[in-house]
């Protein structure tokens, strides 16, 4: 990530050297649950995201600070404010901070990741002594059982963690079955070909009549056939292209005639 100082900022090149120098050592730092970065394009903005402490009121929720960077850093403080509203009572409504690692006790050699870690002590031990809103202090001191109560309400309200929410697999639309009953082929002269295409609906036989009809339809003309009982039949073959007939055998002749033709000729007894 290529960081840069956006212009006008006019921070010097003391601070900025020492900035970079801290990305660098975030870098080898294990933070945990913490998140700690700079602004893509201004690296005197910087931004935190600190889960609440195990064992708090605050536990589970994730409050978010924003971070700005004086010219004159590290020989002044940071300037922290929490995004994420909290009950805190050295927290304003608007998320100034009272802390002293942020006033007072500041040191140079003091960086934004103690002063992250200090922000996440101060929401597991919050000092009464020094409040920035004496009314939740005095309800700290007197009365912690309501105290906590409240502070696992505003988690609820204002610091609950996003989700992601994943998209789930996409389900292709059902699609309309594209299958079609196989095709059967026939000889023709030692050839296979496809038989022609027939399109055929199938009619309901009149009652009384074991005869069931079946109307089979093409491009040019509708032709009817009806099927009945089988009938007795006679065979007649081709054979060596001479026609003869024996018994109910018939043999036939004519062009294109082969051996293995075999012709069913239905006998109306």
């Amino acid at each position: 990530m290529a960081l840069r100082r956006a212009p006008g900022t006019g921070g010097n090149a003391t601070a900025t050297k020492r900035i970079r120098k801290e990305i660098s050592d975030l870098a080898r730092e294990n933070l945990g649950a913490i998140s700690l970065a700079p602004n893509e394009s201004n690296i005197f903005q910087w931004r935190a995201t600190i889960p609440g402490p195990v064992g708090s009121p605050y536990e589970g929720g994730v409050f978010d600070a924003d971070i700005r960077i004086p010219e004159d850093y590290p020989f002044s403080p940071p300037h922290v404010q929490f995004v994420t509203k909290v009950y805190h009572c050295n927290v304003s409504q608007h998320g100034a901070i009272c802390d002293q690692l942020l006033k007072t006790a500041w040191s140079p050699a003091l960086s934004l990741y103690k002063v992250v870690l200090s922000l996440s002590s101060l929401l597991t031990d919050p000092n009464p002594a020094d409040p920035l809103v004496p009314a939740i202090a005095q309800e700290y001191k007197q009365n912690r059982k309501k105290h906590d109560g409240t502070a696992r309400e505003w988690v609820k309200m204002y610091a609950q963690p996003k989700k992601d929410t994943p998209a789930g697999p996409a389900h292709p639309a059902p699609r309309a079955s594209t299958s079609r009953p196989g095709t059967i082929h026939r000889h023709v002269n030692g050839s296979l070909a496809p038989p022609p295409q027939i399109a055929g609906t199938r009619r309901s036989a009149p009652s009384g009549d074991s005869a069931t009809p079946i109307e089979i339809g093409d491009d040019d003309d509708d032709v009817e056939i009806e099927l009945s009982t089988p009938r007795r039949s006679k065979r007649a073959r081709v054979e060596n292209g001479e026609s003869s007939r024996t018994g109910n055998t018939s043999r036939l002749s004519g062009p294109g005639a082969s051996a293995d033709d075999v012709i069913v000729i239905d006998d109306d007894d």
